[in-house]
């Protein structure tokens, strides 16, 4: 067998290649791998697709009610469209009805009554999705109303939860808090965020010979969708294959949301014997789909002079909608960031999982810890105000230390702490100190616009808070030409995660990335996925494809020992070439002697993360086997008639221990920080009485637009700081971590606010802060006497002084 791909190299050609470095291997900026086919429009997307001969397309009826008894249901109108082949009910669903991803209460069609606004009803299929969407909309149902609970407070108020309520405790905080010298307390309402991901929900099937379906979805956990399809068809898991080569974007929205389109597919492909696909229209997709889920948090801090926390005690309560979902780990998290980068003492964070007649609230990027890190950022803040200090110095006299003062309220250590050192570095890059003084000046001579400046922290924690899900695996074939084959279970949805498993598999073969094909992920070759989310896609996927790589390596290296009579450590692999001794081969070369001396070129992968655990009964573990750090500095200027602002500038700092693709992570910590700013200021999800989302578009939903973007946008990886724990090059996560950087742009925004009050008044700026929020904190905080005010009425607020 010869190899005709490659001409031959000298030996001169092989030792040059050898002395240098690899240039697409670990800790290099390589493209993403669907880069150029993104910008010209060549990447496939599900839509994309080629459409089978006899495709059906799925249309879904949605509930007009919040909360109902379906007291008639007739969907023979629907058959009276020509081109309309089905037309389904729950009680037309082979298997099981529910698809809840791990508690039931999510039935994949209304079931005698609907607990939200967009709940789907019936499901209709024709020839063309235009058909279909005539013909369910002909079909006769009819509701009682049933009492709806809409507001999260009112659910708070009424005890009425999804799953039961938890509580994480360290030390005596009701003690503490009696002994402090200054105590403040209050309450702040976080709100949600619409996922906006470029492509909708959307997934295409095809019924096979043995009863099964090969399901083409947009996922990010693809076991998850193989086993609900298999349950509400009744059949086994292994007659359903998923295929999903790229998402349009996913930040969670697809971890347990993308199911239903999935599973509605399956169903009619396999009632009809058709290809059927199903995408949603973006209205209905943002009327059907949870959104990250707001929250309503309430806290009493107590503390001494300097602003150091003595003792607290925060509330959380997540706003869940209808149905468990995620709710109940999302919560959990939440409660985990209460302390972002802050050692609390004495405290109690307790945990509420608020049910309301709404879609279920899912996944979103950050997982629960942006809304909990929002309450400490605000109490912060607060502090700062009252004892007249810099908020930044109250920041850093709260700082987990790094010999004391360094265990969190759940009892894990924090362990290579960089806050300190991060801090610092910003503090001097950004010219912080100077930029306060400059801002105070400006203040005082400019009546209307009014600049402010925040330094905030990000400590984020890295691993599945349900730990079973901590585990990925790989497959890789090595084939006679020297090219590589690598799949995983991981899903790319625009992140870069193949590139960088493509990266590190490149690495320890010593081979250029161009010789590895990622294909799509699939669950014939890599089994038992865990979604692709919590950051931890580079993490657990990128270890099992190194431990596929390294298991071939080592029998490559075993070969090469015996085969050419050298000690093991003899054998190296670098750039392209395998020196063994003084012998020089190229890479291709030695894999087909190995083939011909029959050597298995091809291996599976798996890693599970260690040390991780966390007692749910005493509140206490290592949910964590890292954290991730980061700070940014932003700089606003406000309006003080309009409530109008703009981010003059953003200074970012981010850990991501050894990068595995610099130019990758910047992209994200960037693309992550804006999409922050958006949830904090400009994305206001709007409900009517009846729980209708009033905002189901891009003309009523703003997400950050170029014009939103900071005037000057800094960022910087923290240098020469590898991750201690043993990740895959010592790198560390990068998904997640960067979104919270944008709680600077939230705290600046306070900062201007505060700069126009009267007697030492604390804006409160609940979020989103959209420019009617922030005129009516700086109209509220200029009334006398005032240190809170109702966001909704700022005209009737009472004086409420702490």
């Amino acid at each position: 067998m010869s190899n005709h791909n490659h001409p031959a190299m000298t030996h001169e050609e092989m030792v040059a290649r050898v002395k240098r470095d690899l240039k697409t291997g670990v800790g290099k900026s390589v493209k993403h791998d669907s880069a150029s086919k993104q910008v010209t429009g060549e990447a496939v997307y599900i839509d994309d697709r080629l459409e089978f001969p006899n495709q059906l397309h799925v249309y879904a009826r949605l509930s007009t009610q919040a909360h109902a008894v379906i007291t008639k249901l007739d969907v023979s109108p629907c058959y009276e469209f020509d081109g309309v082949a089905i037309a389904i009910t729950s009680k037309d669903i082979p298997g099981q009805l529910d698809i809840g991803a791990i508690l039931p209460g999510d039935p994949l069609l209304a079931d005698g009554k609907v607990e939200y606004y967009g709940q789907p009803v019936i499901a209709v299929a024709a020839n063309d999705l235009e058909t279909a969407r005539k013909a369910a909309q002909a079909a006769i149902i009819e509701y009682e109303p049933l009492p709806a609970i809409l507001d999260v407070e009112e659910a708070l108020a009424k005890k009425h939860f999804v799953t039961e309520s938890h509580q994480q405790k360290r030390g005596d905080s009701a003690a503490a808090l009696k002994k402090a010298k200054h105590i403040l307390e209050g309450d702040i309402h976080i709100g949600g965020q619409e996922h906006f991901y470029l492509e909708t929900q959307v997934s295409s099937v095809m019924p096979t010979e043995d009863g099964g379906v090969i399901v083409y979805t947009s996922t990010q956990n693809p076991t998850e969708v193989q086993k609900l399809v298999g349950e509400v068809l009744g059949v086994p898991m292994h007659k359903v294959v998923i295929d999903m080569r790229r998402m349009g974007g996913g930040f969670g929205g697809k971890e347990t949301q993308a199911a239903a389109p999935a599973c509605l597919s399956a169903v009619i492909a396999t009632l009809t014997g058709r290809p059927t696909k199903m995408r949603l229209y973006r209205n209905e997709d943002m009327t059907m789909t949870g959104k990250r889920h707001p929250f309503y948090n309430q806290y009493k801090v107590g503390f001494d002079d300097d602003g150091r926390i003595q003792g607290i005690d925060i509330t959380v309560a997540g706003n869940c909608g209808y149905s468990p979902d995620l709710s109940s780990s999302i919560v959990d998290r939440a409660m985990f960031h209460s302390d972002n980068a802050y050692y609390l003492g004495d405290a109690t964070v307790t945990g509420h999982r608020c049910k309301t007649n709404t879609a279920s609230n899912t996944a979103y990027r950050g997982f629960g810890g942006p809304q909990g890190m929002m309450t400490i950022e605000h109490i912060m803040d607060e502090i700062a105000r009252y004892l007249i200090k810099d908020p930044l110095e109250v920041r850093k006299q709260n700082y987990y230390g790094h010999e004391e003062r360094n265990v969190t309220h759940y009892y894990q250590t924090v362990e290579d702490n960089f806050i300190h050192d991060i801090t610092a570095q910003l503090e001097a890059s950004s010219d912080y100190h100077q930029r306060r003084k400059d801002i105070a000046e400006y203040n005082k001579t400019s009546p209307i616009l009014k600049k402010g400046l925040a330094i905030t922290p990000v400590k984020f924690g890295i691993s599945f808070t349900a730990t079973f899900l901590n585990q990925a695996g790989a497959l890789i074939h090595i084939y006679t030409d020297g090219s590589i084959h690598l799949n995983h279970g991981g899903t790319e949805m625009g992140q870069g995660l193949n590139t960088k498993v493509a990266q590190i598999v490149a690495q320890e073969f010593q081979v250029d990335i161009d010789k590895i094909q990622i294909t799509a992920t699939n669950t014939d070759k890599v089994p038992n996925t865990s979604p692709t989310a919590a950051s931890s896609g580079a993490d657990l996927n990128g270890k099992a494809a190194q431990n596929a790589a390294q298991t071939i390596k080592q029998r490559l290296i075993d070969f090469g020992a015996v085969h050419f009579k050298v000690d093991k450590e003899e054998i190296v692999f670098k750039n392209g070439i395998v020196q063994i001794r003084d012998k020089f081969m190229p890479f291709e070369e030695f894999v087909q002697l190995a083939y011909f001396n029959q050597i298995s070129l091809s291996s599976t992968g798996f890693y599970r993360t260690p040390k991780i655990y966390y007692d749910h009964q005493k509140a206490r573990g290592r949910p964590f086997y890292y954290y991730a750090y980061g700070a940014s500095c932003s700089e606003v200027v406000i309006d003080t008639l309009t409530g109008e602002y703009k981010i003059l500038r953003a200074d970012i700092l981010h850990d991501v221990g050894a990068s595995l693709n610099p130019a990758i992570d910047i992209g994200q910590i960037e693309g992550g920080f804006i999409q922050g700013v958006g949830w904090l200021t400009t994305e206001e999800l709007v409900w009517n009485e009846q729980g209708r989302l009033m905002t189901n578009g891009p003309a009523s939903y703003k997400i950050p637009a170029i014009a939103d973007m900071p005037i000057d946008f800094r960022t910087h990886l923290l240098e020469n700081r590898s991750n201690p724990e043993d990740t895959v090059f010592n790198s560390k996560a990068v998904g997640e971590p960067p979104f919270m950087l944008g709680m600077s742009v939230w705290s600046a925004l306070k900062d201007a606010i505060a700069s126009v009050a009267v007697d030492g008044a604390i804006p409160k700026l609940d979020t989103p802060a959209t420019p009617e929020r922030v005129l009516w904190a700086v109209q509220a905080v200029q009334q006398p006497q005032y240190t809170e005010v109702t966001q909704e009425n700022p005209a009737e607020a009472t004086t409420n002084i702490k």
